[in-house]
This record gives structure tokens, C-alpha cells and sequence, in this order.
């Protein structure tokens, strides 16, 4: 891994404009115990609300720490303008950092101009396929928490993203990919792997967060199963330099529909202790 170019408060990599120019689009993460949004995701849209793609396919080797760090201004600039209340996720990209306390400095800065709370940002992680130095990005993780930060590994369970980056990394928590979310609340195979993985993150004291839920079955078979915080478009598509419409009357919905359910169950186990 290079050393980081900060000199002086200053760095070449970093800092400069990009040629060409981005926003932000904002997705809601949810929690269906409490019927509430808890987290935003920012995402990179072209500035006519162009794929994520349209832009990171622009990214050159040389731009990549520049864009990195642009991605993370602009996330905390634009919600701090959209008065958002709850956490903001920003992803990032683990080779674009050298040295995590220096190329933190941008974040740290916009933060207090804007006036976001350092503690409600949290940082996933993307790409972990192009990660070369695996103890680089444990010292990212180790050093952000020390920092008060939270960090996210995304899509796990679909390509690299699975179960042996988990013997290094420690994040606080844990994106399941809708490979494993699909039809999960049909599907035996997909329930026996995600009841498997609620035990692991029990085990190693991570939050789970259900990606990709696009059905109200899924949502509530999740919710069910344990899994409360969850990302979809059965909530609500990424917003382009909005926080999106008003998602409480469907939240509420859940919410209600699986106290229901819980107490169906221990209704219906009461009954049989009755019996036995």
C-alpha cells in the first residue's frame, strides 16, 4: 500500500476537481420494530440521474481517491441541506484510502462546516473483490471505530463478499444481498442459510440488514425471522437529490402485521403447552 501524499494539510491525490460532475440519489434503511427510517445510503447518480455506473465507469486509477473522497463530501453536504435526522451510510472504497486518519481529513472538515454529527455517519464497504491488502482494510475498520465511526459490509453472501472475510474483518454490520433475500419467504433453502447467518451475527455482535426486499412477504418473513432492518425497493427506490416520500403508513403496516403474527404464535404455543 503507498504511503499517504498528505503534506501540509494538503493532498495532490485527493483534492482537485473531477472532469466530470455527480449527485447523490438517498435509499432508506428501515427497522420494522420501531416503523421507522434509521439509516439513508447515499448512491452516486449522474447529474441528470444517470446509472451509478455512468459515473464510476469514468473513475480512472488516478481519479480513484479523488472520487472517493468527493463521493463522501457531497453525500454529507446534500444531507445536511435535506435536514435528514438519521444516519447516513456512505460506501467507500478500501484502495482508495492510504493511510485511514489522513484520508479521513475531508470528512472530518465538511462534517463541521455543514454541522453532521460524526457519530451518524457509517462507512460500507464496496469492491471487497479488488481489495489486494486485506490487513489494510482491517486497519480501515479498527481505525474508524477508534474514531466513533460504524462500518457496514455490503453484499455478503453473493461473490467475494462471504463468510472468510469475516475470520479478519470485524464490521458492526452486516448487508445480506438479495441473492440470499429473493424468495425467502418460500424458498427452504434460502431460510436454513439466512437463520444461519442471524446465528452468526448473534455470535459476533453484528447488526443484519436484509438488501434488496422487494416484496411484503419477504419483509415480513424477515421481520418474523428476525431481521428488522431492512433496504428495498418494496420501501422505496434511491431518490435523486431527495429523501424520497413519506414511508410511515407502510412501516406502521408491517409493524403491526407482525405483532399480530408474534402473538398468533405464542397464542398458538400457549395452547400446546396446554395440551402437553
Amino acid at each position: 500500500m503507498s504511503q499517504c501524499a498528505r503534506v501540509n494539510g494538503s493532498c495532490k491525490r485527493c483534492e482537485g476537481d473531477l472532469p466530470f460532475g455527480f449527485t447523490m440519489a438517498f435509499q432508506p434503511i428501515v427497522d420494522l420494530s420501531l416503523a421507522q427510517i434509521v439509516t439513508y445510503e447515499a448512491l452516486v447518480r449522474g447529474l441528470r440521474g444517470e446509472s451509478a455506473w455512468s459515473v464510476i465507469s469514468q473513475v480512472t486509477d488516478d481519479l480513484l481517491y479523488r472520487f472517493d473522497q468527493a463521493c463522501r463530501v457531497k453525500a454529507i453536504e446534500m444531507a445536511s441541506a435535506l435536514d435528514m435526522q438519521t444516519d447516513l451510510s456512505i460506501n467507500f472504497l478500501p484502495n482508495a484510502v492510504y493511510e485511514p486518519k489522513a484520508c479521513i481529513q475531508a470528512t472530518l472538515e465538511v462534517s463541521k462546516r455543514v454541522g453532521w454529527p460524526t457519530h451518524r455517519l457509517i462507512f460500507e464497504i464496496t469492491e471487497t473483490e479488488r481489495v489486494r491488502d486485506r490487513q489494510h482494510l482491517c486497519n480501515i475498520i479498527d481505525a474508524y471505530r477508534s474514531m466513533g465511526f460504524k462500518t457496514a459490509l455490503d453484499d455478503f453472501g453473493n461473490g467475494y463478499a462471504n463468510l472468510d472475510l469475516l475470520t479478519d474483518l470485524t464490521p458492526d454490520k452486516l448487508k445480506i444481498d438479495r441473492e440470499l433475500v429473493m424468495n425467502c419467504d418460500s424458498d427452504f433453502r434460502r431460510q436454513a442459510l439466512l437463520n444461519a447467518i442471524i446465528l452468526l451475527a448473534q455470535e459476533l455482535d453484528m447488526t443484519l440488514i436484509a438488501e434488496g426486499v422487494e416484496t411484503r412477504a419477504e419483509a415480513l418473513w424477515l421481520g418474523r425471522a428476525g431481521i428488522v432492518r431492512q433496504q428495498g425497493f418494496y420501501f422505496a427506490k434511491p431518490a435523486i437529490n431527495s429523501l424520497g416520500t413519506d414511508i410511515t403508513p407502510l412501516l406502521m403496516g408491517l409493524k403491526r402485521e407482525l405483532t399480530e403474527l408474534k402473538s398468533d404464535v405464542e397464542t398458538s404455543t400457549g395452547a400446546v403447552n396446554e395440551r402437553d
